[in-house]
């Protein structure tokens, strides 16, 4: 059985073929960088997107031989519209880190509705403001799943599943009903909004694409890299380390009883909906992870290239005292403080450009340790191993690392972006491939498991935080 995965990030727009043993062939994509006009705008072209999506799908299958279903994964909370009799987009797609609605979050917040700029609401509001002020137009919304299918079926069907769904910021607590007070206060039109369903069942038809194979899966990325970690039972987790880190975990039927953010720092979300069925999940974020190492190599200039501060951290036996705050955009989980900026202490004339790098490393490394304190604190969990995928899950200093900063056994995923095999195993497990969740779960083989070493100081680390928060205090006093 051949299972066709569709994956839309923030960069790349990808397609392959899942196998019955888990592993991902013929693999093909398109880099789909998305535009920053202004700072704190972040846009895209939808119609690009589609493409490389559809492009991409064609190509696998001409290569692969015919799928029995499709699986989609997709950056959550990115905002498009179009037009519902031409499938044309009205205006560049809004991406999730895009910042122009902070102002209108404010003011909504003040009047009892808690929202952030990285949800779809402000964003729908504000692209409906530009292009439709008097809500006249007949015009669908829909964050990139929604998107994609609406191609892949010829503009037959407009849904998007709930673990994307709940991110739009538009949704009761509980997630099962719109909020009809937020959509008037708003002006967004219900017709405009997709179907919710469920995120894995028949859910439409790829009529595009050769053999017109039956659409089954669908999830947000985070939410897809936890299935695809086999994280499925309650009490698992995974963390994504890639240009941020976020940490989920699988929490069960009951909601989480924080109602937007947990005293440490994590977020409810919906992890998937299975037969009508939701299993919910919390969220600890790390706004900057890969980030860092990328500012290692194109604005320091210390690293010729990402993998190589691997070997560079490694040449030396640990970073000579140096701390690394990487918080280049500010901290996430547990602390919230927008106003926070990266900062290097413990320099003395011996600090080396190694051991800046393995500084930097192993501050991410500290930062995954907080985000597993978050979640344990609030979802009163003992996480005794967390699993990770991404990037930086392929550096074995930074893997060390964060297994001595957490003191917790680490699992790498065999697959370094674990997203596309959890949209094959929700198209799967409809299709026959997996029978069940607890299939899905004992499908688990790490490329290679990091036991804790000699802890890190975390006292020391503590410390080093507090002198990196509130830089830029009035940043500080915001809170989402």
């Amino acid at each position: 059985m051949s299972i066709l995965v569709i994956d839309v990030g923030t960069s790349s727009v990808r397609a392959a073929v899942l196998r019955p043993d888990g592993t991902l062939e013929h693999e093909f994509g398109h880099h789909t960088l998305p535009d920053s006009p202004v700072p704190g705008l972040v846009e895209f072209d939808a119609t690009t997107y589609a493409a490389a999506a559809l492009d991409s799908a064609r190509y696998v299958i001409a290569e692969a031989g015919p799928v029995d279903a499709v699986g989609i994964s997709n950056q959550r909370a990115s905002t498009i519209i179009w037009d519902r009799q031409t499938g044309e987009p009205v205006a560049p797609a809004q991406g999730w880190q895009d910042l122009r609605t902070l102002g209108d979050c404010l003011v909504l917040n003040a009047e009892g509705f808690h929202l952030a700029p990285n949800l779809s609401a402000t964003k729908i509001s504000n692209i409906l403001d530009a292009v439709d002020p008097g809500r006249q137009q007949d015009l669908c919304f829909g964050s990139p799943d929604s998107w994609i299918v609406w191609n892949l079926s010829g503009g037959q069907s407009h849904i998007s599943d709930l673990s994307n769904a709940a991110l739009w910021g538009l949704l009761s607590r509980d997630s099962t009903t719109y909020n009809e007070a937020l959509l008037e206060r708003l002006r967004i039109p219900i017709e405009m909004l997709p179907e919710i369903v469920d995120s894995t069942g028949e859910l439409a038809i790829a009529t595009v694409l050769d053999g017109a194979p039956p659409i089954r899966g669908i999830a947000g990325d985070q939410q897809a890299s936890l299935i695809g970690q086999s994280c499925v039972t309650p009490g698992m987790a995974k963390i994504t380390f890639g240009t941020g880190g976020m940490l989920d975990v699988c929490v069960g039927p009951e909601r989480p009883s924080f109602e937007t953010r947990g005293e440490g720092g994590c977020f409810p979300m919906v992890a998937w909906r299975d037969n009508g069925q939701v299993t919910w999940g919390a969220e600890a974020i790390m706004l900057a992870a890969g980030t860092n190492v990328e500012w290692l190599r194109d604005d320091l200039g210390l690293i010729p290239d990402a993998a190589a501060s691997d070997e560079i951290a490694a040449s030396v036996d640990d970073s000579g005292g140096a701390v690394f705050v990487p918080a280049l955009l500010g901290l996430g989980s547990p602390q919230w403080d927008y106003g926070a900026r990266g900062t290097l202490l413990g320099l003395t004339r011996g600090t080396t450009s190694a051991h800046v790098v393995r500084a930097v490393l192993e501050g991410v490394a500290h930062r995954g340790a907080d985000l597993i304190e978050s979640a344990e604190k609030d979802c009163s969990l003992n996480l005794e191993s967390v699993r990770i995928d991404g990037g930086m899950a392929a550096n074995s200093v930074f893997v060390q690392a964060l297994a001595d900063a957490s003191q917790r056994r680490i699992e790498v995923a065999p697959v370094m972006e674990a997203t596309a095999v959890g949209a094959g195993y929700l198209a799967g497990l409809t299709s026959g491939a997996w029978g069940s969740w607890d299939e899905i779960a004992a499908a688990w083989a790490p490329e290679r498991v990091v036991e804790p070493g000699a802890p890190l100081d975390r006292e020391r680390w503590s410390d080093s935080v507090k002198r990196a928060m509130a830089w830029y205090p009035e940043l500080t006093e915001l809170d989402f």
